[in-house]
């Protein structure tokens, strides 16, 4: 059963000290998740770190030192309790292995037009595109595959406004947990 360490690596430089990792004879392993992110007003497809800034190494076998780590490029060091690298356990390795491969296979199988993970009903919204910009509501459902409903307080009632999917982007406070629409 092969030891595994956490990595603490510069800001998104994950994939670089991965790289440069294995040239040196290491595993490694950087757990990504699927997600979508906003490029010319529109969502795309994407993956980031499922732990921004960590990844894991081995050691191809136990004479295999890890002092060079330390200095690859796009590493920080080894997250270590005291003086010693913390391990961890093959098993929570594995685990999230499956969890990345079953978000993968999620990502990529049937069902609703990809925001589905994005927008939950409930949620709170930010319009960002069209006349209504800067105006915040609440998701309340999808209609289409380019079409949303967002809940707006407009002239003191609510209001069902239908609007392209790309106008509206989760707002980044603590408001963006699902509301009571009731």
């Amino acid at each position: 059963m092969a030891l595994w360490y956490a990595v603490f690596c510069k800001p998104r430089a994950e994939a670089t000290a991965q790289v440069n990792l294995r040239r040196q004879g290491y595993l490694t392993y950087l757990p990504l998740l699927p997600t979508e992110r906003r490029r010319d007003g529109k969502w795309v497809p994407a993956t980031e770190p499922l732990f921004p800034r960590y990844l894991f190494v081995s050691p191809r076998d136990s004479g295999h030192s890890l002092a060079p780590v330390r200095s690859t490029l796009g590493v920080t060091g080894l997250v270590r309790f005291g003086a010693q690298p913390a391990t961890v356990p093959e098993a929570l390795i594995s685990e999230l292995r499956a969890a990345e491969a079953a978000a993968r296979a999620a990502a990529d199988g049937p069902g609703d037009t990809p925001h589905r993970a994005l927008f939950r009903t409930g949620m709170r919204v930010r319009l960002a595109a069209g006349p209504l910009a800067g105006l915040a509501g609440v998701f309340e459902r999808t209609t289409g595959a380019d079409r949303v409903i967002v809940l707006l307080e407009l002239l003191g009632r609510t209001q069902r406004i239908m609007v392209e999917r790309d106008s509206i982007v989760p707002t980044d406070n603590l408001e963006s947990s699902p509301v009571d629409l009731c």
